[in-house]
């Protein structure tokens, strides 16, 4: 049905207010060089759980749990993604998505299945920038078309950036919000860094200095009804 890196089952932080399963689907056609989920990234790889695994987790998870997050990797490189949620919304449980929006055909394939979308950020919509922070995709048109079909659904979705200083500059932080901003998006977080373990060069004031700069936060503050930091 779907390639399944990993499973957790239980979780309170992968969709606020609700209490999920969350699915780690295989392979990533990106390669950001702040991933912590190296191990997703190619699609082929065996992973530590299977389909019938979710469903006899689910079985048992009905009454406890409220809904069922799809994450990765990138849930959008699975062909029957809309089956599998689906299935899943068949079995009473609602459907969140974690994504990069990086195929906007697959993504209005399955939003009418989804009740929340958790949609990342990398850069500011610039090619190049864009490419420095995914290892190589530079298809920003793509990006804002996800996010276009995103605002015309209706589905509640929030958008995040993760701030590794190795790619990303203050400045680049103001083009991000004011870009979303301006398209309409409501809800923004700004995403902590924290150093990879092939990373032994990047410092703690190096991933704090974001959130140090007031004049940055005030700014946030004034573009999203809901804006906050997550550390």
């Amino acid at each position: 049905m779907i390639n399944i890196g990993d499973i957790e089952k239980f979780s309170i932080v992968d969709w606020p207010s609700k209490i999920s399963v969350v699915v780690f689907l295989q392979g990533c056609p990106w390669r950001c060089p702040f991933c912590y989920n190296q191990s997703l990234q190619n699609f082929n790889a065996e992973g530590n759980a299977s389909w019938d695994n979710l469903l006899h987790l689910l079985e048992h998870r009905k009454g406890v749990v409220d809904a069922v997050v799809f994450s990765g990797g990138e849930p959008l490189m699975q062909p029957d993604l809309d089956g599998a949620m689906d299935t899943v919304k068949q079995m009473g449980f609602e459907v969140g998505m974690h994504t990069g929006g990086y195929d906007p055909h697959a993504l209005e394939k399955v939003i009418s299945k989804i009740s929340w979308v958790g949609f990342d950020i990398k850069a500011p919509f610039d090619v190049a920038k864009y490419k420095a922070a995914t290892g190589g995709f530079g298809d920003v048109e793509k990006i804002k078309q996800s996010l276009n079909i995103l605002l015309r659904s209706g589905v509640h979705f929030e958008c995040r950036t993760t701030c590794d200083p190795r790619v990303l500059n203050i400045d680049d932080i103001y083009m991000i919000a004011d870009t979303l901003s301006k398209i309409g998006v409501k809800e923004y977080y700004l995403q902590k860094y924290r150093p990879i373990p092939s990373d032994t060069v990047t410092q703690e004031s190096d991933c704090e200095k974001f959130f140090k700069e007031e004049k940055l936060m005030a700014f946030l503050k004034s573009k999203f009804p809901i804006f906050d930091v997550r550390k």
